[in-house]
């Protein structure tokens, strides 16, 4: 995992109302820190979701895999690192790992398939959305160049 070229990361802290009678965090919980960590990264790259719902586009969780490696239990701390692409023509990807902090324990890791769909109910990407992937593409280029 320290070779994987992260795009972002967001920190969290476990709250006692998201764990199970186990004392552990619930797994349904694991997606909402995952999606609110995809959701923050989307605000920082251009993408607002209420501006995109208004032009007529809904972004869409199409297939998601996590591997659960360790639990969360109440108070710990932990981040979550992410990186996006393209995947297809109308699909894009999140990679996504959550660390434990401070020791940097690998928690889960999450493959996040996703589309955008127009009014129609069609795939498809916006227009500033190609403009983003190819900043990306070109970000990535730029950082294997200089390490």
């Amino acid at each position: 995992m320290a070779s994987k070229k992260y795009q972002f990361e967001l920190e969290f802290q476990v709250r006692d109302y998201e764990l199970d009678m186990l004392g552990m965090v619930n797994n349904a919980v694991y997606q909402n820190y995952l999606e609110h960590s995809r959701h923050e990264y989307m605000k920082t790259i251009g993408i607002d979701f209420g501006e995109m719902y208004a032009q007529g586009y809904q972004m869409v969780v199409v297939r998601s895999e996590i591997d659960y490696r360790h639990t969360l239990r109440s108070g710990d701390s932990f981040v979550i690192r992410l990186r996006f692409s393209r995947e297809s023509r109308v699909r894009f990807l999140f990679e996504q790992d959550l660390f434990l902090l401070p020791s940097e324990k690998p928690v889960l890791t999450a493959r996040i398939l996703g589309s955008c769909l127009n009014e129609k109910g069609r795939p498809k990407f916006p227009q500033q959305w190609q403009t983003i992937f190819e900043r990306l593409a070109q970000e990535e280029t730029l950082a294997s160049m200089t390490s």
